[in-house]
């Protein structure tokens, strides 16, 4: 946070919190910067250094960041973001030999509906390195994720090392166009298992059919 070179590691980032909540904001590091992602590499080197083989897997953060591009000081290019998230990817498959390595890919900065080819580079990456990927989000049909990273899940369904999806507390806020209600745990299994070819849900704890009470 301190010294220059790293020129603060952060920058703010606006964030949605569900369907009909307000805008929230948040950080996001700047692994565009050559020294920022030097240090996150170093982290992922000693992460696997300990725990390679004992846990089933790593999950890499999700590739959608919204930041202010216009008032961007610290060097940010889509390109150059982009890069930085394929060099983290392989550096953490090299590095985990044994354990699943999942990268959350969900939205790229500056592409919509694959304009930039960011979404099929990254998924053909992926299946050619042996790098599974997942996302935070299981909402079945949504219009802004089947004109990003869904579609691509389909296709490469049964191709992929490992898929790993979430139902966030977010996710949870969202209604299903059809009845209404809110999405029930057989419709986000349904279409995370047949569509998107999940091999494994990630439930948060707030979900109505993890309540003990």
């Amino acid at each position: 946070m301190n010294e220059p070179v790293y020129k603060k590691g952060l920058v703010h980032q606006y964030d949605n919190p569900g369907e009909n909540k307000p805008i929230a904001s948040g950080w996001v590091a700047q692994q565009w910067n050559p020294e920022v992602q030097k240090r996150y590499q170093k982290l992922i080197s000693e992460l696997a250094k300990k725990f390679d083989g004992r846990i089933f897997g790593i999950n890499l953060p999700e590739t959608a960041i919204d930041i202010d591009i216009k008032k961007d000081t610290t060097g940010f290019t889509c390109e150059k973001y982009f890069n930085a998230e394929i060099e983290n990817a392989l550096f953490t498959r090299k590095a985990f030999k044994k354990s699943h390595v999942v990268q959350y890919i969900n939205f790229w900065p500056c592409e919509w509906n694959n304009d930039h080819q960011y979404m099929s580079k990254f998924f053909a990456l992926a299946e050619k390195n042996n790098i599974g990927l997942g996302g935070p989000d299981i909402i079945p049909n949504k219009k802004g994720h089947m004109k990003n990273a869904y579609p691509f899940f389909h296709q490469y369904k049964g191709k992929l090392g490992l898929v790993a999806m979430a139902v966030q507390e977010p996710t949870l806020t969202y209604t299903n166009p059809q009845t209404r209600r809110p999405f029930t745990k057989a419709e986000f299994t349904d279409y995370a298992e047949n569509y998107l070819g999940a091999d494994i849900i990630f439930w948060s704890l707030s979900s109505p059919w993890l309540d003990r009470q």
